[in-house]
C-alpha cells in the first residue's frame, strides 16, 4: 500500500467537494459537531500546512497549525495547501524521519502521513455529508483508512480528538464504520 498516493488521493477526493462549496454552504453544520463547513475546510487547510512545515522539517511551532485561512476562494486555499503538503510528503526520506504532529507526540514520517490520510478520507465524508451528499466518495480509501484506523489508539471524548465509539449495523457501508469508529453519527444530516 503506496501511503503517498492514498493520501493524494485522499486529498483530491476531498478538493473535489471542496469545489462544489458555495459562499452560502460555508454556514453549514457539519457532523462535526463544533465546526460549519467554513471550520472543516479551515482546519484541513490548516492541518496541511502543519503536516508541511513538520514533514519539511521546520522546527516546531503550534502556531503553525492554526494559521490556515480561507479567503474569497477556499478551494484555491485548500488546493494551495495541499500542494505544499503533496510536495512536503514526497520529500526523500521524509517516510523514514521523525516528525512532530501537533499535541499528538513524534512519529515516523509514514505514519504521520497515515494520519493525514485518515483525516482527509473521514473530512471528505464531512464535508459531503454536510453539503447533503452521501459522502461514499472512494470505498477503497476508507477501506485503507479504516483498517489503520483499527490499529491505532485514539484519545476518545470530550476535549478529546475523536468522540465515543458509535455502534452500527455489520451491514454498515465503509464509510459508515470509519466515521462511527471516529465518533461521529453515520447517519448524520444537515
Amino acid at each position: 500500500m503506496d501511503i503517498l498516493e492514498l493520501d493524494r488521493r485522499a486529498s483530491d477526493a476531498l478538493g473535489k467537494v471542496v469545489a462544489a462549496v458555495t459562499p452560502e454552504d460555508l454556514r453549514r453544520p457539519t457532523p462535526c459537531a463544533d465546526w460549519t463547513l467554513h471550520g472543516l475546510i479551515r482546519h484541513q487547510v490548516c492541518e496541511n500546512l502543519g503536516f508541511a512545515a513538520a514533514a519539511s522539517g521546520t522546527p516546531p511551532d503550534r502556531s503553525v497549525w492554526d494559521s490556515g485561512v480561507l479567503g474569497a476562494d477556499p478551494h484555491e486555499d485548500f488546493q494551495r495547501s495541499v500542494d505544499l503538503v503533496t510536495e512536503a510528503f514526497a520529500a526523500e526520506g521524509m517516510l523514514e524521519r521523525q516528525v512532530e504532529v501537533r499535541e499528538f507526540g513524534v512519529f515516523p514520517g509514514a505514519f504521520a502521513v497515515s494520519m493525514h490520510f485518515i483525516d482527509g478520507v473521514v473530512h471528505g465524508w464531512d464535508a459531503a455529508r454536510a453539503l447533503g451528499r452521501p459522502g461514499d466518495l472512494a470505498p477503497d480509501l476508507a477501506e485503507a483508512a479504516l483498517e489503520m484506523v483499527l490499529r491505532m489508539p485514539l484519545s476518545r471524548g470530550p476535549g478529546q480528538a475523536f468522540g465515543h465509539l458509535v455502534e452500527v449495523p455489520d451491514s454498515a457501508s465503509v464509510y459508515q464504520r470509519l466515521a462511527a469508529h471516529l465518533g461521529r453519527d453515520p447517519q448524520w444530516t444537515p
